[in-house]
This record gives structure tokens, C-alpha cells and sequence, in this order.
């Protein structure tokens, strides 16, 4: 009779190429610089697993920070709102409730060598955020000084900015929460006296209702 074997159950591809993606995203945000061997023993994996599905190092960043960066896009679809300058704050809270945990991977990906493929991957977001604020400038909530393209890019750089700031300054969760809503508002020519207003008198920005919502849209 055959001795059975006592070796766990080997992992399908799918399985392996999806727990070396979890854990790069994990080793990444404790070490932007974590090597193959490191993130390979995350995922439970030899290198050598590692390689067979990743030529190197740059190929595994660029499908983590793609991969991330469509998630994040995937989360705006059910925001909405009908004032404009509370939508472009429900974009900078829902997103900062997705990514305050992998900031440091997040802001490399935006600003970093791979800004190209990782901006491609935030283009749905982007029109997204695009239409809101021609909708806003449209009814003269959001400033019309600069051209709608402009506006844009600056929210968005704003948002991008405080996961600077957050890594830096080791904010809190809700003071990252704040910030972001207040560099994106204040981006959209809003004075900071009035965003904060604007926030304080708004409960679908509060903190606990954010992140409510996040959790309710992850049990789905």
C-alpha cells in the first residue's frame, strides 16, 4: 500500500499568483524596497514559485500597483451626491478609507517609475472626478478661475499629497480622513473655514459613516 503523503495540497496557479500579490502589497507598505525573497516567503512560496509567474521584481510592482489602482477606481462607481463639492469630498474620504493602509506603496505608485501604467488604471477615476467637477463649476460651487482640467489635476495631486503627509506625520485614520477631505475641497478654491463647515454640517462625511459604508461595500 502506497504511504500517504503528509506534504500540503499544492496551491493552483491562480491561488499562488494571487497570495504573492497580497503579500507584495503587505511587504511593500513595511518596506518600500522588500525583496523577492521576502515578499516570496510572505505568500508561503520559494522565489523560485515566485519567478514563475513574475519575470522580476518591476513586473510584480507594476501588477500590484495596477491592480490597486483599479480598485480604487472600482470604489467611486456608487459615490455620489448632488452637490459637487461634497462628492469630490466623498471621493478623497472613500479613497483614503481604501488606502491609508498601503500608503506608502500608494504614493510610490502614483508618483513613481510606474506613474504611466498606474495612471492608465486610475483613468475610469479620473472622468469620474472630471464630470464632477464640471458639474460643480457648471452651478459655480467649484472655482472657475482655472480651466476644468487644471481643477482636476489638482484635487487629485492634493489627494496624493496627504498620503505624503500621512507617511511623514504618522496621522491617524481620522485626522488622514480630515486632511483629505480638506486638500481636496480647498484644491477646489473652497477657503478652509468653509470646507470645514462644509464637513462638520455634512453626516455623509463624517468619519464613522465613510468608513460604514466601506465595510458595507466589502461585504458584498
Amino acid at each position: 500500500m502506497p504511504t500517504p503523503s503528509t506534504r500540503a495540497p499544492r496551491r493552483d496557479a491562480a491561488a499562488n499568483r494571487e497570495a504573492i500579490l497580497v503579500a507584495a502589497a503587505a511587504a511593500l507598505n513595511e518596506d518600500i524596497d522588500a525583496s523577492l525573497e521576502t515578499i516570496a516567503a510572505r505568500a508561503g512560496l520559494s522565489r523560485r514559485a515566485l519567478y514563475g509567474h513574475f519575470a522580476n521584481r518591476d513586473d510584480l510592482l507594476v501588477d500590484v500597483f495596477t491592480r490597486g489602482a483599479g480598485r480604487l477606481s472600482a470604489l467611486l462607481d456608487p459615490v455620489s451626491h448632488p452637490d459637487a463639492r461634497v462628492e469630490i469630498a466623498l471621493f478623497g474620504a472613500t479613497l483614503w478609507a481604501e488606502v491609508e493602509h498601503i500608503r506608502v506603496s500608494a504614493a510610490l505608485a502614483v508618483r513613481g517609475p510606474h506613474r504611466e501604467l498606474v495612471g492608465t488604471a486610475l483613468d475610469p477615476a479620473r472622468d469620474r472626478l472630471r464630470g464632477t467637477v464640471e458639474r460643480g463649476m457648471d452651478d459655480g460651487t467649484i472655482r472657475t478661475d482655472l480651466d476644468r482640467e487644471t481643477v482636476t489635476r489638482l484635487i487629485e495631486n492634493a489627494a496624493v499629497s496627504v498620503l505624503d503627509e500621512a507617511t511623514r506625520a504618522g496621522l491617524s485614520d481620522r485626522a488622514g480622513h480630515r486632511l483629505v477631505i480638506l486638500a481636496a475641497l480647498s484644491a477646489a478654491g473652497m477657503g478652509w473655514r468653509e470646507a470645514g463647515e462644509l464637513l462638520d454640517r455634512t453626516p455623509e462625511l463624517a468619519f464613522e459613516a465613510v468608513q460604514g459604508q466601506q465595510r458595507q461595500e466589502a461585504g458584498k
